[in-house]
């Protein structure tokens, strides 16, 4: 059957299934799958956040007008700040239950607009700033069993208003707070001795007149334990504790801004031969706009965005970007990390960029990169979804290797007629190919450790899989991943490492021990929960829970 005439028959299907009463609607079988989960949340997942007991806090933001989820027990919020409801009963923040699909409303009591957040070393999300009353806010939200928690919040706890900030964790568990609009500077969580902000002329000096194009700058630990900052379309390497800048590296060619409004995506690409002295580490940069975007789209002209990615290895001594291209342009995409080691991009548009009715042309279709590959042949297109995400979109990983997609409002309300996109309230999943059933006697099943285990930095540590089909040692290794918070196109805090194998021994009934070594320092892999996977041949097994520290 050609490709044309099976995503119609696709799209049909989707149609016909959506309208009847049913959770899960399967839409695609080739080159992925898509799975509607929910056709209403309440909310549009502007922001979205995995925790430890597998459940997904999901917010939007607090005046965007009533909701279409109320709050619980008649409770409501009383909120003075311009443009919101003076009275609001309604939910802007959920979780919501992988395993069981449901979703409960939860109490923001504070405006979270284009906010950030981590998850710090004890599992609890921590979320900072956002827009009038909540710009100076932290709150905290602890996952419990009991799915009966709920936020809360310190008023008055940065030093600085942070909109559009980005977050990391620090090697010491720390929280560190980096630009926002308006804000060249950073700031830690929880506040030091002095509490105070430090200037950061990069922040300043990337900003575009009129159109910013720094906002939610990208950064990355790096193994030596600076801070790698991306904004605009150049970098820095940044020692945070002497507020030295300690590298610059150069622009990426071509010049155009990689960030927001002008957003496109960035990941730390997966950190391999982690017992290595010269250990490298590569960032890779996705998308965008082309410079002049935002004055052209405010005129109703949308230009096509790039089709551009810009990889560089961040440790080399003298660090040069190299180029590739993406089979579509897109702005606006978000970029996860499999636990294989793959890349996806998903979500976003094909022209304009980010802000109230800038984005055009939605990209349906996801595309995968293989790091490993050579430069020509490391995209591959995916099957498309049905819905677009365009401005606040997101997306997450979650435990059984899906991906979990929702969100998209480019309005200032919440709009569901008479426009282009309307607001999106839907909750999808993407399962990759890797989540084929032939792939299944290939798959491996973790036994031991359980989950919740801890362990501890540069060990040996075993780990025992059963694997029904034939198994190819070479191919089998274990991975670390750090569960990201993602909003606006960035993924904060995401990191992959990659252990490897020392050494695998056969122990009968399709059973297998692989011995791995933790990684070696806080540097690598800051003290905290990550999700330990074991790969074979490309096939991820689901991860488990497990506490470094």
């Amino acid at each position: 059957m050609a490709i044309p005439t099976l995503i119609f028959l696709i799209l049909l299907l989707h149609l016909l299934f959506a309208s009847q009463p049913c959770h899960l609607i399967l839409t695609s079988a080739v080159d992925g799958r898509w799975q509607l989960l929910q056709t209403s949340i309440g909310i549009s997942a502007m922001h979205m956040q995995l925790l430890r007991n597998d459940g997904v806090v999901i917010f939007d933001r607090t005046d965007f007008g009533k909701s279409n989820l109320s709050l619980p027990n008649g409770k409501c919020r009383n909120d003075l700040s311009e443009g919101a409801l003076k009275v609001d009963c309604s939910a802007h923040s959920v979780e919501y239950d992988v395993s069981s699909n449901k979703f409960r409303a939860l109490m923001v009591q504070t405006n979270v607009w284009c906010s950030s957040g981590v998850i710090t070393p004890d599992g609890k999300l921590v979320q900072t700033g956002g827009f009038n009353d909540g710009e100076r806010r932290v709150r905290v939200f602890s996952p419990c069993s009991s799915r009966d928690c709920d936020w809360q919040e310190i008023p008055n706890g940065l030093a600085a208003r942070k909109w559009y900030a980005t977050n990391h964790i620090l090697p010491d568990g720390r929280l560190i707070i980096v630009g926002g609009r308006r804000q060249f500077n950073y700031e830690f969580s929880p506040k030091n001795i002095a509490a105070n902000t430090f200037n950061l002329p990069f922040l300043l000096e990337t900003n575009d007149k009129g159109e910013e194009n720094n906002l939610y700058p990208f950064v990355f630990l790096n193994v030596d334990g600076n801070l790698f900052i991306f904004a605009n379309n150049r970098a820095i390497l940044l020692d945070y504790v002497k507020n030295k800048v300690v590298k610059t590296y150069p622009t990426i060619p071509g010049g155009d801004p990689r960030s927001c409004p002008s957003t496109g995506s960035a990941v730390l690409l997966p950190l391999k031969n982690l017992k290595m002295a010269d250990l490298q580490a590569e960032v890779l940069v996705c998308g965008g706009a082309p410079k002049g975007s935002f004055a052209q789209a405010s005129r109703g002209n949308f230009i096509k965005a790039l089709k551009t990615c810009a990889r560089i290895t961040i440790t080399d001594p003298n660090p040069k970007w190299v180029m590739e291209t993406m089979p579509l342009a897109r702005v606006m995409d978000d970029m996860i990390l499999l636990p294989n080691g793959k890349v996806l991009l998903i979500n976003g548009a094909g022209s304009g960029l980010a802000g109230w009715e800038l984005g055009r042309n939605p990209v349906l279709s996801p595309v995968l990169y293989r790091p490993d590959r050579k430069i020509g042949s490391r995209f591959k297109t995916q099957i498309p979804t049905t819905i677009p995400r365009m401005y606040h979109s997101s997306a997450t990983l979650l435990r059984d290797g899906r991906v979990l997609v929702g969100g998209s409002n480019p309005h200032a309300f919440y709009n569901f007629t008479s426009v282009l996109f309307p607001t999106e309230l839907s909750l999808e999943a993407f399962s990759p190919t890797y989540l084929d059933s032939k792939f299944n006697d290939l798959r491996p099943k973790i036994i031991t450790p359980k989950s919740m285990s801890g362990i501890r930095y540069n060990k040996r540590t075993n780990i025992q899989v059963v694997i029904t089909g034939k198994v190819a040692e070479n191919l089998v290794s274990a991975t670390m991943l750090a569960p990201a918070f993602n909003t606006h196109s960035f993924f904060m805090n995401q990191r992959l490492l990659v252990l490897g194998n020392d050494k695998v021994t056969t122990c009968g009934n399709s059973a297998y021990n692989i011995e791995v070594t933790t990684p070696s320092t806080h540097n690598l892999a800051p003290p905290g929960f990550y999700l330990l996977f074991v790969v074979h041949q490309n096939i991820p097994s689901q991860g488990i829970w497990v506490k470094l520290r």
